[in-house]
């Protein structure tokens, strides 16, 4: 009976990972409807580039910082026949499942720093941000690196409960991305010299919503395949993400006053926020969780924006930073017993747990981007960046054909440009 429980662990959690690839695409179209057309290729390039650079970096490096495990060995050994790896591939499979979330932390930068950065720094960031500085907390929270988890036992009385990386993906990712967008300035021309902002639309709300759509789908193969066992799987789990999504949904509505690209980005804030407590949460109170980080989302992007000048194009730092961390401290709340919740957390343990998180994101983002920004730069010129970042740098905008001179005089059938 070993052996095919152990294909079913193996077939689970592979499909959570190519549900959490899929959500790359999300990122991907969620950054192209909200930049510029002028930006929309450079938007698509970096997510998938900075995927590939993730994956290598997490391969060769960063996996075996955070869980002690190497792949340098003989495939019949790894496939699990040597005895050092699980059977049937499965610890090959985990890994894919944790590089996809690895590489959420490039993807969810590349959204703040959208329009104005480089595009080499920026796949270097990712190398170094996906081998040390993620693995390293990664290994901390979801591993036995430097028995942190044992001290948060023995301090609070429980461990740090992330069950699906509000903090360690979501929080991380986005306070990284602070240090990013603050050493890159704001976009030119975003701020005028009196304090006044100058309004920049998205460019496509329906490429937006495809992103948000494609990322809240994909969102339950990230929480319910967690469990990364079948024995493990919960229902609770998949009503939680449901709730609080909606709940996400329903209170950015109502506080932005129907604004499509908050209400599309209130369903992601109410599944970032859920993440870390989607397994010891009463349904109601993930929707309460998912209706705060809707709200929260809300204002800290229009605060960030308006009154303290920082220049993040999608909102991650308010998306991710502010309700990942908000999402680690409601598993303590809404995860208690006396308020439905399963039990087995401690608020405490929580709030030092998630405070700890954002500092070392935040220490992460200054240090890597400050040190890129000193040695080789980390912004466009003014010309590249009027022209736009598809132009300067893939040579190809969006929408070629628009591009090509409008030709005059009569039709030359031999030209090959006109007849199309």
């Amino acid at each position: 009976m070993e052996s095919p429980s152990t294909g079913v662990d193996v077939l689970f959690v592979l499909l959570g990972a190519i549900m959490v690839l899929a959500m790359h695409a999300g990122f991907a179209f969620l950054e192209v409807g909200t930049v510029r057309r002028k930006n929309q290729v450079n938007a698509l390039v970096k997510i998938l580039t900075d995927f590939a650079m993730s994956t290598c970096a997490y391969f060769f490096i960063g996996y075996g910082i955070a869980y002690g495990i190497d792949f340098l060995v003989s495939a019949k050994v790894l496939s699990g026949t040597g005895g050092a790896f699980a059977p049937k591939g499965y610890d090959l499979v985990k890994f894919f499942f944790l590089a996809t979330f690895a590489a959420a932390i490039p993807a969810i930068i590349s959204g703040g720093i959208a329009e104005r950065a480089k595009f080499w720094p920026q796949l270097a960031a990712t190398c170094v941000i996906t081998a040390f500085f993620y693995p390293a907390f990664e290994g901390m929270v979801w591993g036995s690196r430097l028995g942190f988890q044992d001290w948060m036992l023995h301090t609070f009385g429980s461990q740090f409960h992330d069950f699906a990386g509000s903090v360690v993906v979501h929080a991380f990712g986005g306070w990284v991305a602070l240090g990013a967008v603050v050493m890159l300035g704001a976009r030119r021309g975003r701020y005028r010299k009196n304090g006044s902002v100058v309004g920049i639309p998205p460019s496509n709300i329906p490429f937006l919503a495809l992103g948000a759509w494609i990322l809240s789908v994909g969102w339950f193969g990230f929480n319910v395949m967690s469990a990364q066992k079948m024995e493990g799987l919960s229902g609770l789990v998949a009503l939680n993400s449901l709730m609080a999504m909606v709940g996400g949904i329903l209170s950015s509505l109502l506080i932005s006053r129907n604004d499509p690209g908050f209400i599309h980005n209130g369903a992601l804030a109410g599944l970032v926020a859920v993440c870390a407590g989607s397994d010891v949460m009463h349904p109601i109170g993930a929707l309460a969780t998912g209706a705060i980080a809707g709200m929260l989302f809300v204002v800290v992007f229009t605060r960030c924006q308006t009154r303290w000048k920082i220049d993040d194009v999608l909102g991650v730092w308010s998306l991710h930073g502010f309700c990942g961390a908000f999402g680690g401290i409601a598993c303590g709340l809404f995860g208690q017993e006396t308020l439905g919740g399963m039990g087995g957390v401690s608020l405490p343990a929580q709030l030092a747990g998630t405070v700890i998180g954002v500092a070392a994101a935040t220490a992460t983002g200054f240090i890597v981007y400050g040190a890129l920004k000193a040695a080789v730069g980390l912004r466009l010129t003014a010309d590249e960046e009027f022209q736009g970042a598809d132009i300067a740098i893939h040579q190809i905008g969006a929408y070629p054909e628009e591009e090509v001179p409008a030709y005059g005089g009569s039709l030359n059938h031999d030209d090959p440009l006109q007849v199309a």
